[in-house]
């Protein structure tokens, strides 16, 4: 199924993020993990794809048993920075082999050895060349409410947001934030340049201060003074601080479903009781 069509529907969903191992050795334990998360019955499921396509195989693996077996809508990823075009045809050949409507289009993170392919520059530039090749698929972008850590301003970075939903872009998902008034404030803006596809917000649950560290480095993403508290309060207690990032990240689940948004994506981190008990926490709220 479509996620653009999963996204129209105006019932209150829940999806997961899943991520394939660095090594075949770890291939059937996330496997395993993926398909506990898939049994929830979330509304979709993503898989990630390393860097430089290091894990391409094996993210198609794991998004083609999540759908055999569980019937759950799948989206691999796909980056475009150390990419070819025969690659992307490749990849796109053997999503459409494993009846996958979707994919996640993105650049992706620079490779360490610096080695890049010059068929692609931007993410919409393998946007555009994917709908080329594949006008009915259902395709996805990412998109960042504090810029991304690249670009020299967020007007800049809108800018190039909308050349990846003008270059045939479906629907968009937000890296994650930790203050919901910033996903607010990021709507109106993309609005006004006429950006109207829907955005999933994107919601890491953060068990371990060890965590929140890593995202914040690697993102750039600003944590509020509430949230510091809670990390430096409990960050020494792991259960503690698993419940209490689980509760905060349920409640901004919950703020947005109350503030309109219908569909909300969590990066789950392969963790299939996070998954459940953030379910668990929402059991009222969505059917």
């Amino acid at each position: 199924m479509k996620i653009n069509k999963i996204l129209a529907d105006k019932t209150p969903t829940i999806s997961f993020e899943v991520f394939p191992p660095k090594a075949e050795t770890g291939l059937e334990d996330v496997k395993a993990a993926a398909g506990a998360i898939a049994a929830l019955n979330p509304s979709f499921m993503s898989v990630t794809y390393g860097a430089a396509g290091s894990t391409s195989k094996m993210t198609i693996e794991v998004a083609s048993s999540i759908k055999s077996l569980y019937g759950v809508p799948v989206m691999p990823h796909l980056t475009c920075v150390a990419s070819t075009k025969e690659h992307v045809a490749n990849m796109l050949s053997q999503v459409r082999g494993n009846n996958i409507d979707n994919i996640m289009a993105l650049r992706g993170d620079l490779p360490k050895d610096g080695v890049v392919c010059n068929d692609y520059v931007h993410a919409s530039d393998l946007i555009r060349d994917i709908r080329a090749q594949d006008p009915d698929i259902c395709i996805g972008g990412a998109c960042y409410p504090e810029g991304h850590v690249e670009s020299a301003n967020k007007s800049e970075d809108i800018h190039f947001l909308k050349e990846k939903v003008d270059a045939g872009c479906d629907f968009l998902t937000t890296q994650m934030f930790f203050d919901n008034n910033i996903f607010y404030n990021f709507l109106y803006r993309v609005k006004d340049v006429g950006i109207n596809v829907p955005i999933v917000p994107g919601i890491m649950p953060i068990t371990t201060a060890r965590q929140l560290s890593r995202s914040v480095q690697l993102s750039g993403t600003s944590v509020p003074e509430r949230f510091k508290a809670i990390v430096d309060h409990f960050g020494d207690d792991p259960v503690a601080m698993r419940q209490a990032g689980i509760i905060y990240a349920t409640e901004q689940i919950i703020d947005l479903i109350a503030n309109g948004i219908t569909h909300v994506h969590v990066y789950s981190m392969n963790k299939p009781d996070v998954a459940s008990d953030i379910l668990y926490n929402l059991k009222g709220i969505i059917g």
